[in-house]
């Protein structure tokens, strides 16, 4: 009898966020203790704290708060990322803090996310907190959002406290624009809807949080994307270990967006010459077609001199080479941003030298207005105009994620010291 095929849906990289005591690493932990993915020396490694700390249960949220300073404050500081597997699919989850002083960690952890968890407390409800986290979610492009009502056992699993929070956050969320967004109750210390049903929510017909998890789109993006290649390196083996290899000229990276097929039209940037795709390598096979996230090796059918920091792009889709840019940027470092530095700005793989040519504005993440600013503090957002010393070729991050974003850094330290989304070019 053959095996029964699995479906594959591919990895999910995710986002839990909240406020403090929302209990992020105890949901995180009831997903991996509930799918089993915990192992047993890792079980009674948290066994014995959570007994040392007078507990009778096992504290599950001892599973993501990896620092042992962590443990003994209590509190998320870093973002912690755990992995796990349902046997259908991968995940990756970001646990992220909840104060408003890591919120360069949240955007950190947000980066890559396709699906973001918005926890709130029951008891609380929709806090300044929720709706700072819901906009930062927003603010980088999470396409999806599940508001997962917690600590539903501390209201007595009640359905009109639910579907009051679920109110009070759609009114909330119309205003930013958020449209994909669902709505489940639960407990993560007891377990209801998170991988179990549980029997404490049976007025709650929707599906479990594993359910929707497992069902929610894997790619970093949905929409079709021009075909964006960074050059990483460029490999020319020595003729004299092969003689074959004389004329071999490899340009190696990873496909940040799109596709590409062998036989396509390519243009390299900044020179613009074209050409077309002649092989796709990996690990020395051959491919018909290389796609997001792979990182393949291109041969082209014309010898064009390449380096590392140009771009490989699909000739009827070429992106815009610019010397300034609109963004917002996320400040992450402790100094202040100063307008009269020069900062390397790296996108891709490409880094120039970057100026702040003006601040049009700080935005007040928690009030989500807009002031007027001459510089920026660390965790401070602000859309910014930057001017280059040599051209990027930028999409807009709205446009691709991984071609619309790019990070600042110190030109002393070598510190990354901002984070930016290209919202003009």
């Amino acid at each position: 009898m053959s095996a029964q095929h699995v479906e594959d849906r591919g990895l999910l990289r995710f986002l839990t966020c909240g406020s403090v005591d929302d209990g992020k690493s105890t949901l995180i932990g009831r997903l991996l203790f509930d799918t089993k993915t915990i192992l047993a020396d890792t079980l009674s490694a948290i066994e014995r704290t959570s007994s040392k700390r007078g507990m009778t249960a096992v504290d599950l949220s001892l599973l993501t708060d990896g620092l042992q300073a962590e443990r003994e404050q209590g509190i998320t500081i870093d973002v912690a990322y755990r992995y796990f597997s349902t046997g259908t699919r991968k995940y990756i989850i970001a646990d992220a803090p909840g104060h408003e002083q890591y919120t360069r960690n949240m955007v950190t952890a947000a980066s890559t996310a396709n699906l973001a968890i918005i926890l709130i407390d029951a008891r609380k409800g929709v806090l300044t907190q929720t709706r700072r986290h819901s906009y930062l979610a927003k603010l980088v492009g999470i396409p999806h959002l599940i508001v997962a009502v917690n600590k539903m056992d501390l209201v007595d699993y009640d359905q009109a406290t639910f579907e009051r929070i679920v109110a009070d956050y759609k009114e909330f969320a119309a205003q930013l624009g958020i449209q994909d967004m669902r709505f489940i109750p639960l407990s993560a210390l007891n377990g209801d809807m998170v991988v179990d049903r549980g029997e404490s929510l049976n007025w709650y017909e929707g599906p479990t949080l594993i359910e929707i998890l497992e069902q929610a789109p894997a790619a970093q993006t949905e929409q079709a994307e021009s075909f964006r290649f960074p050059v990483q390196f460029v490999c020319r083996p020595h003729a004299s270990d092969n003689p074959e290899l004389h004329d071999y000229r490899g340009f190696m990276g990873r496909v940040e967006a799109g596709e590409i097929k062998v036989g396509d039209s390519v243009t390299v940037l900044p020179n613009g010459l074209t050409s077309k795709v002649k092989d796709i390598q990996l690990y020395g096979q051959s491919l018909d077609k290389a796609i997001h996230e792979q990182s393949v090796t291109l041969l082209l059918e014309d010898e064009i001199d390449t380096s590392r920091g140009d771009m490989i792009v699909a000739s009827d889709e070429v992106p815009a080479q610019t010397k300034q840019i609109e963004a917002t940027v996320c400040w992450l470092s402790e100094t202040p941003l100063s307008p009269a530095r020069t900062y390397w700005l790296r996108h891709t793989t490409r880094e120039v030298k970057a100026k702040v040519a003006s601040i049009a504005h700080r935005i007040d993440i928690n009030a989500l207005t807009q002031e007027s600013a001459t510089t920026l503090a660390m965790n401070d957002i602000a859309q910014l105009t930057l001017k280059l010393a040599q051209p990027i070729f930028a999409d807009k991050y709205t446009d691709s994620r991984a071609t619309g974003a790019f990070i600042l850094i110190d030109e002393s330290t070598n510190n990354t010291v901002g984070a930016g989304m290209i919202t003009g070019v």
